[in-house]
């Protein structure tokens, strides 16, 4: 479609999406790029908001959540990866875990030392090193390094081309340096793999208005070549994609078992008055499921029983948070003031649980204890 552009080695650029070592402009360099990360960049889409998010592309590929329903958990980091060595396996997985952090300086570092081992231990793995490439232009987009990040997926390409997430990357950062026409052409290869993508489509109809506005009528002539994706790879993407479905099912409901297991074990425990045993239970529960209410009162009450008054606390407020009305978790909040001495505190959430639930009778009982022990500290203070 359109005239073919050729395109001037230089930094950020580089063969398309079909190129392959030995081509013209084919340049062979893996280490950190940062010496050229502060190019003029463009406006960036994401930051004016006309960027539409698409999740699946922010992540590194080859990872994810190390159980379902975690938000920033620790994973595995001595899981496999592909053919890497388990020590660059490790260094993939630690900087999978710190981009999924917000980390992405240090996550850069970890993909780069992995890149850079991988190179020099001669690994043959195309796919591992393509993916490598790609979370690492991951973290240079997150920190407007789009000219670098361009780099990375015109590598990554080469090794394995027409990979869509390095594809959907390199677009987006050529969007952000204002180069329609080459983020334009990405967008569409990216639509011939998987045309379920909706921030493809919604940057091309953007796109399109800026090239009409820029170029007129016969904007079309002076696209790049966007070279027709083959059958096969499309197939090995759906292929791909259908694995990682299966694969991330499995894992979840590996996840939902071992909750399962850890939280029973943890109520046996609590039950038995073995409340540190408890307490490690319900904290590898919350390992995997950081948002179970149930899981913060219980070991706020084991910690109340190990006279853990700040932890105890602490779980209960974790508690509040996802839970804004939950009784338990006022109670045991109330419990844990009045551990820490601070009976003021400890009136003010049993008078919530009474707002909550009048016939909670243990409530009241502490209520006026608490008050009792309120008036005391009071008189004790105005009398030193």
């Amino acid at each position: 479609m359109g005239n073919s552009q050729k395109k001037a080695p230089g930094h950020g650029e580089g063969g398309g999406p079909h190129s392959q070592p030995g081509t013209p402009g084919y340049k062979r360099s893996h280490g950190n790029n940062t010496a050229n990360s502060k190019e003029v960049q463009g406006k960036s889409p994401a930051v004016n908001g006309t960027l539409p998010a698409d999740k699946s592309q922010d992540e590194p590929q080859g990872s994810g959540p190390a159980h379902s329903g975690t938000a920033g958990a620790s994973c595995n980091l001595d899981a496999p990866c592909g053919a890497l060595l388990p020590p660059l396996a490790r260094l993939k997985n630690e900087g999978n875990m710190l981009f999924k952090n917000g980390q992405f300086g240090d996550a850069l570092e970890k993909y780069t030392q992995a890149i850079d081992r991988c190179i020099e231990a001669g690994i043959d793995s195309p796919e591992d090193l393509c993916i490598l490439y790609s979370n690492r232009a991951a973290c240079y987009l997150k920190d407007g390094s789009s000219a670098d990040c361009i780099q990375d997926c015109t590598r990554a390409l080469e090794l394995r081309p027409f990979s869509l997430k390095p594809l959907l990357r390199r677009a987006m950062a050529y969007e952000t340096l204002e180069r329609y026409s080459k983020a334009y052409a990405d967008y569409k290869t990216v639509l011939q793999i998987d045309t379920s993508v909706q921030a493809a489509h919604d940057s091309v109809h953007r796109i399109t208005k800026m090239l009409i506005e820029q170029d007129g009528p016969d904007w079309r002539e002076k696209l790049p070549e966007i070279p027709k994706v083959p059958l096969s790879a499309q197939q090995h993407y759906k292929d791909e994609a259908e694995r990682a479905a299966r694969a991330e099912q499995e894992k979840a409901r590996k996840a939902e078992a071992r909750f399962t297991l850890l939280k029973q074990e943890g109520n046996d425990a609590a039950k038995n008055g073995q409340f540190q045993g408890a307490v490690d239970k319900y904290s590898e529960c919350l390992a995997i499921k950081p948002n179970e209410c149930a899981i913060y009162t219980n070991r706020a009450l084991c910690y109340l029983k190990l006279e853990g008054f700040a932890e105890a606390k602490q779980d209960c407020d974790s508690a509040l948070q996802i839970e804004p009305n939950n009784k338990k978790a006022f109670y045991r909040r109330a419990l844990a003031h009045k551990g820490l001495k601070d009976y003021l505190s400890a009136s003010t959430d049993l008078q919530e649980v009474l707002q909550l639930d009048l016939n909670v009778q243990e409530a009241e009982q502490e209520l006026e204890t608490v008050t009792s022990l309120l008036r005391e500290s009071l008189l004790a203070h105005s009398q030193g």
